[in-house]
C-alpha cells in the first residue's frame, strides 16, 4: 500500500509528463502553422530609378527636343536642342546643359573662314587635355576622348557646316558628355544638324565678322 507521501510524488511526476507532452505538442503545432519567424521574412526588393540619372548612360529613346534661337537680331539661327538643357547665355556662342551638368551642346555662330575639315585639324591639334584620343574626323566632323581632372572620362564631338559650297564654316556644334553616352550624343549632333536653320549667307568679303 502507498502512503500518502508516495501518492502524493506520483502524482506530482504525473503532472510533469502531461505538462512536457503539451508543450511538445503546442510547439509541433506552432511549427506546422509557420510561426517560425526566421522561416518567413519576406525581402522588398529596392526601387529602380525610371529614368537615367548622371551615373548612367544618356538614351538617346528618352530625349525630346525644343527649338531655340540664338545668334544675333541679323542673323539669327535656329536648331533643336533636348528639352530641359538651358543655357546661360544667349548671343553668337550659346551652350545649352542639362540639369544635371554632364551633358551639353553648344554652338559657335560666328563661323569661319576655313573649310570645315581644316577646322577639324585646328582643333585636333588645339585641345590640351590629359589622354586626348582622336577616334575620327571625316566629313568636317571630330570625335574625341579625354579625361578632366574632375569629372573623369568625357567625350566631345564637333562638327563645322559648310557654306560657300565647302570654302568656309557656317557654324560650329559640339556635343559633350561621357563615352557611354557616344550613341546618345551622336543623335543630338545629328537632330541639331538637321534642324538646323541658318540666315542667307553674305558673300563679300568686307567687314566679315568671322574668325580665320
Amino acid at each position: 500500500m502507498l502512503t500518502p507521501r508516495h501518492q502524493a510524488l506520483l502524482a506530482t511526476l504525473a503532472g510533469m509528463t502531461v505538462g512536457v507532452a503539451v508543450f511538445g505538442t503546442v510547439l509541433a503545432i506552432n511549427r506546422d502553422n509557420g510561426d517560425n519567424t526566421a522561416a518567413h521574412v519576406v525581402t522588398t526588393p529596392s526601387q529602380t530609378p525610371s529614368t537615367p540619372g548622371p551615373t548612367d548612360g544618356l538614351q538617346a529613346a528618352s530625349l525630346q527636343y525644343v527649338a531655340q534661337t540664338f545668334g544675333t537680331k541679323q542673323s539669327p539661327v535656329t536648331a533643336e536642342v533636348p528639352a530641359g538643357w538651358v543655357s546661360s547665355q544667349a548671343g553668337t556662342r550659346p551652350r545649352f546643359l542639362d540639369p544635371t551638368g554632364v551633358w551639353q551642346i553648344r554652338f559657335d555662330t560666328r563661323g569661319s573662314k576655313q573649310a570645315p575639315d581644316a577646322m577639324v585639324d585646328a582643333r585636333a591639334n588645339s585641345i590640351d587635355e590629359q589622354d586626348l584620343t582622336v577616334i575620327s574626323r571625316t566629313d568636317g566632323t571630330l570625335v574625341y576622348t579625354y579625361t578632366d581632372k574632375v569629372r573623369g572620362p568625357r567625350m566631345g564631338m564637333s562638327r563645322w557646316i559648310a557654306a560657300e559650297g565647302g570654302r568656309r564654316s557656317a557654324i560650329e556644334i559640339t556635343v559633350g558628355g561621357r563615352p557611354q553616352d557616344q550613341d546618345a550624343l551622336k543623335a543630338v549632333l545629328e537632330h541639331a544638324t538637321d534642324t538646323l536653320q541658318l540666315p542667307p549667307q553674305d558673300t563679300g568679303d568686307s567687314a566679315d565678322p568671322r574668325p580665320n
